[in-house]
């Protein structure tokens, strides 16, 4: 893929070869990923520097300060984190299991705030990561309540099987969705990653569509799902009224 003609582009190509787990690259790799040619990277990698967006290290370059100054600027996320907070507290204490918050983005979720739980499994998600929503138990709440061109898109992008209980049956997929949409909270075991399961309930606006999700993540063998259902739906319900001003 060509890389883009734009200074901006270029700009933003480079900061977005940056990988989950990447604390740093060189500029060799930085340039293999993006196909932009080593002057121009270093050019531009060195005024990005100059904004502490991006810092040098002995090794190569590294994500900056400002970046993260700038990501917690974002309205939507530093609002919704700020009204989930005692939510999510309240969910941690009493269970000492993994809570996430996440909001839809695209045919993903994105997971906006995360208290890892000193009992739980070592889960993959991270704060500014994204998983599919088709199969995490916070996207199929999301997907439950959100538009149906959502949905279609889903399905559009393909229904991956990524554990030996991952629903990729579109048919499945609905059947699934009608019962999250019945009971309030979504369900998911062992889907998205082998061991692990998830309790998940949707954070609704005024018109019923969900903008956010709540969750509780721990070992398959060990979380009572069903038992956390209704506390995991009463922070939701909670947080949704807060978000309404009701």
């Amino acid at each position: 893929m060509e890389p883009p003609n734009s200074v901006l582009g270029r700009a933003l190509t480079l900061l977005t070869a940056f990988r989950p787990g990447d604390t740093e690259l060189t500029l060799a790799e930085l340039t293999r990923r993006t196909g932009i040619p080593k002057p121009t990277a270093h050019r531009l990698l060195a005024e990005l520097a100059g904004w502490n967006i991006v810092e040098r290290t002995p090794d190569g370059i590294r994500l900056g300060m400002a970046l993260f100054e700038l990501g917690q600027l974002a309205p939507l996320q530093r609002g919704l984190r700020e009204a989930a907070a005692p939510f999510l507290a309240d969910l941690f204490e009493a269970t000492h299991e993994t809570v996430h918050l996440a909001v839809p983005d695209g045919v993903d979720v994105v997971y906006v705030h995360k208290m890892a739980g000193r009992r739980g499994p070592p889960v993959r998600s991270r704060v500014g990561g994204r998983m599919p929503a088709y199969c995490t138990g916070v996207g199929k709440a999301l997907l439950a309540f959100a538009p149906p061109e959502r949905l279609a898109a889903v399905v559009e992008a393909g229904l991956t099987r990524r554990t030996p209980r991952t629903v990729i049956a579109p048919g499945l997929l609905d059947a699934d969705l009608a019962r999250i949409r019945e009971r309030g909270v979504a369900e998911e075991h062992e889907e998205s990653t082998v061991g692990i399961a998830c309790v998940a309930a949707p954070v609704l606006d005024g018109t019923g569509q969900a903008v956010a999700a709540i969750s509780i993540t721990g070992w398959a063998n060990r979380l009572d799902t069903a038992r956390l259902a209704p506390a995991v739906r009463t922070a939701a319900l909670g947080l949704s009224r807060v978000l309404r001003g009701t």
